[in-house]
């Protein structure tokens, strides 16, 4: 039953809020503004920062079309899970989204501690993930995961991750230098997603693009068997376009 303002004013935020928030969970496929108004009977000069104060709190969640539909936090209330579980289950479904979107397994690596780390992936019997064949960790002058989170070092940085694991050549088109590697990344424009083809692993190319807030070094990658090398560029595309600003934000 909706709750019905009392005539005591400091409550009266409250009260409507919690009407806002019955009228957006009753529309799971997402609500108007116009229509929450006319459903919880609210003034409309009240539901416009009632709104804006929700999103703040991640309470409700603003769709593509303007809809309203229901935000993590108002889920974590009802779940039992924490902040952080919620948050990566709601990163794996983006994750599962965009492996479809682009064909290709998707990764999410981050640099924690002086090491690669691939944190989560989405991948499928269609769109199978790169073999490891040589531990992450060890090969970041060679993938594309490595180079895109090196390029977010410094100097001193990308020398201290190659003090601890040495250049190795792992294929024919593995660079091998450290001076030519560092040219490269410092070369690399910062827009343009780092390419993997063949350094890492004979028939798999990579494509991945930076995820970056503050200190944190992150990057959102892609793999593909070197049969569809040909759709590489434009999968990198439309990750490094659609998808980061979107993974940013759960990932960071």
């Amino acid at each position: 039953m909706a709750l019905k303002p009392e005539p005591t004013a400091p409550f009266h935020s409250v009260q409507y809020a919690l009407r806002v928030l019955e009228t957006v969970s009753r529309h799971g496929g997402g609500v108007s503004d116009v229509q929450i108004a006319r459903e919880a009977g609210l003034p409309v000069a009240h539901l416009s920062s009632l709104l804006l104060m929700l999103r703040r709190e991640g309470y409700v969640e603003q769709v593509a079309d303007g809809a309203y539909v229901i935000g993590d936090s108002l889920v974590l209330l009802g779940s039992g899970m924490t902040r952080r579980e919620a948050l990566e289950a709601k990163l794996q479904e983006t994750l599962t989204e965009l492996r479809d979107s682009v064909g290709a397994a998707v990764y999410i690596s981050r640099y924690i501690d002086g090491e690669v780390k691939i944190t989560q992936f989405a991948d499928s019997p269609r769109t199978p993930k790169v073999n490891e064949w040589v531990d992450f960790r060890s090969a970041a002058h060679a993938s594309a995961v490595g180079k895109c989170l090196l390029t977010q070092l410094d100097q001193n940085g990308r020398r201290d991750h190659l003090s601890r694991h040495k250049i190795a050549r792992l294929t024919s088109r593995t660079i091998t230098n450290e001076r030519i590697l560092f040219s490269k990344l410092d070369s690399h424009p910062a827009t343009v997603p780092v390419l993997d083809l063949q350094e890492y692993a004979v028939g798999t190319v990579c494509a991945a693009v930076p995820l970056t807030a503050g200190s944190a070094v992150g990057c959102l990658a892609l793999s593909l068997p070197i049969e569809h090398a040909h759709r590489l560029r434009a999968a990198a595309d439309t990750l490094n376009r659609r998808a980061a600003p979107v993974v940013l934000s759960l990932a960071l």
